[in-house]
Order: structure tokens, then C-alpha cells, then sequence
């Protein structure tokens, strides 16, 4: 049986990413990459791709909603730009933390 084709972040956000979508899976997606633009900062489209060992291609497509980042490019993203752009992460309790 082949895969349904989903549709892309900025086919389900209208107006992406400056307005909230009633889609909460399209919210997720938008408020990601507002979390990643803030991430970037004042660092080129280049720079942030470099620093996270990603093409400059992809960081583009992310931001202009035209493909969903998988999970390793999302775990690059937040490590080598030391943020948590995952929306609604909940750091864990001192309780659930790894023992060193």
C-alpha cells in the first residue's frame, strides 16, 4: 500500500509561519521554526547549516516550511545551536534526571 503524501508545514500554516495555524501538528511545525529563526540569530542561513553539519539547502527548506526536519537534523539544530527549538519541552525533574 503506498504512503499518503502529507503536506508540507507551509501548505497546512496559512500565511507561514506568521500566523497560527488551528492544525496543532501545523503548530508545532510553525512554532519550530520561529524558535530556529531566533536560534539563528543574526548568523547567516550558512553560518547556522555549518555549525550544525547540515546542508544550507535543508536549513532553507525548514525555515520556508517546504519539508519537515526528521529527527537528526532536529538533534543537530538544537546541539550545535544550543537551543530548545522543540515547542513545549518539558525539561525533566531533578527527579528523572540520569544519574552521573
Amino acid at each position: 500500500m503506498p504512503r499518503t503524501a502529507r503536506r508540507k508545514p507551509n501548505e497546512i500554516v496559512r500565511s507561514w509561519p506568521t500566523v497560527k495555524s488551528e492544525d496543532p501538528v501545523g503548530e508545532v511545525a510553525r512554532r519550530f521554526t520561529l524558535n530556529l529563526r531566533e536560534a539563528i540569530g543574526e548568523r547567516s542561513i550558512r553560518a547556522a547549516a555549518r555549525a550544525a553539519d547540515l546542508s544550507h539547502v535543508t536549513l532553507v527548506a525548514i525555515l520556508e516550511g517546504r519539508t519537515w526536519p526528521d529527527m537528526e537534523t532536529i538533534a543537530k539544530l538544537e546541539l550545535f545551536l544550543d537551543a530548545d527549538l522543540w515547542p513545549g519541552r518539558q525539561k525533566p525533574s531533578s527527579d528523572e534526571q540520569p544519574a552521573d
